[in-house]
């Protein structure tokens, strides 16, 4: 039996984070006997600094910036996973796209002199499109990144930026209102790219059954995106109600990868990412960080022992 108590949990607007379900049902009061505190965050960069100032106990976070805090000393630790895969390319009228130009090699090379609209410096998004430009060595980028992600859309539907980089949900909404275009789909992208876990402060690792009754709740969760996607879509509404049921399915069923595992495909491609974030200058090569500051799958191994559902 878990004690009662309060938890305090950032979240992002990302509507395909468990968040908005397990807030909007109460399953955590109903089920652990548990008082949450729900903070909305613009970016997760924002977030790692509110877990560095002891602020938050959980937090549903993309992995680069989890990781950049983590190796500057903040107190987290991932345990469970989310969903993989969540980030795509939108342009303007006049970009080519995979299905013309065959190779992702190819249609970046026509980003060239392109301005980018890109959610906050050091998040996944960042990071997946700069190690783009690093690898296809792409000239005369420019990449504006927001502090918040929605103002993506209004800068496009401005003219003020050529390609957006983001959510399924940004995709989304791009396409609907501003014209543009999927022009890297999600699985073109980082292979198995972690776009969100859940990140404990490491003092909350002494409470095995508070943490492996929430992540109970958060598989449960997944499993109703991933198999019920149209009922999944009908909470959020709820918890979100300025928002259509059908623009919901839609983001849901952009990149539908949703699991709580923490398989070794995740991991791997979580490790990836070191590399690039010293060449981007977000990590020092010289303070090298290991495998276990940055997981620790105790509990969802308990929780979900068997294959993921990626």
């Amino acid at each position: 039996m878990i004690a009662v108590r309060s938890l305090r949990i950032g979240f992002l607007s990302t509507l395909y984070h468990t968040s908005h379900i397990i807030r909007e049902e109460g399953w955590l009061e109903q089920g652990l006997g548990v008082r949450a505190r729900w903070s909305l965050f613009g970016t997760g960069p924002e977030m790692v600094a509110a877990f560095s100032r002891g602020e938050l106990d959980l937090g549903y976070l993309g992995l680069p910036p989890a990781v950049i805090g983590i190796a500057r000393g903040a107190p987290l630790v991932c345990i469970a996973g989310g969903h993989v895969e969540g980030t795509v390319v939108l342009a303007r009228d006049g970009y080519a796209g995979i299905e013309e130009r065959g190779t992702v090699a190819s249609v970046v090379e026509g980003f060239e002199g392109s301005r980018v609209g890109i959610p906050a410096a050091g998040s996944i998004h960042d990071v997946i499109f700069r190690d783009l430009v690093m690898r296809y060595r792409t000239p005369g980028i420019r990449i504006i990144n927001y502090a918040w992600a929605d103002l993506i859309p209004h800068a496009a539907g401005k003219a003020e930026i050529d390609l957006a980089v983001g959510t399924p949900a940004l995709a989304v909404l791009c396409v609907r209102e501003c014209g543009m275009r999927v022009v890297l789909p999600a699985r073109t992208l980082w292979p198995f790219n972690p776009s969100y876990g859940i990140l404990a402060q490491r003092r909350l690792l002494e409470e095995a059954s508070l943490l492996e009754g929430f992540l109970v709740l958060h598989e449960k969760a997944c499993n109703l995106f991933r198999e019920d996607p149209e009922g999944a879509a009908r909470i959020v509404v709820q918890a979100l109600p300025w928002l259509e049921g059908g623009f919901v399915l839609e983001v849901l069923r952009v990149s539908p990868r949703y699991c709580a595992s923490l398989p070794e495909a995740y991991r791997e491609s979580t490790l990836k990412f070191l590399p690039v974030l010293e060449k981007l200058g977000y990590l020092d090569p010289a303070r090298r960080i290991e495998t276990e500051r940055i997981f620790d799958t105790r509990f969802i191994s308990n929780v979900h022992p068997d294959s993921h559902h990626y």
